[in-house]
């Protein structure tokens, strides 16, 4: 069956010829600028980053190491004991 195109089973010539010129890739815009350039603008761009943080006061610092040291401290001695416990399971069992 056709159409005026032509056949629905084969592409046409021109549709080959579009496919297979495909141009090539130009790299965005990584490739016009050197490599330092890249780096000058990462750096920027940290900044710009660090700018946006929401730092914590004195105050707020120092509760929240307060805590994380007061959790170590508690699992650790949970650990602890633990350990101690099945120690002395173990030579209970094993003699």
């Amino acid at each position: 069956m056709t159409d005026a195109v032509g056949s629905i089973d084969m592409p046409d010539a021109q549709d080959e010829l579009q496919e297979t010129k495909k141009k090539p890739r130009k790299g965005g815009k990584r490739a016009k600028k050197g490599p330092l350039k890249r780096l000058a603008l990462f750096y920027r761009q940290i900044i710009a980053e660090l700018r946006k943080v929401v730092w914590p006061t004195r105050n707020q610092l120092t509760s929240y190491t307060t805590v994380v040291i007061f959790f170590v401290v508690v699992m650790i001695a949970l650990v602890t004991l633990i350990d101690y416990g099945l120690n002395h399971a173990a030579k209970y069992v094993f003699g």
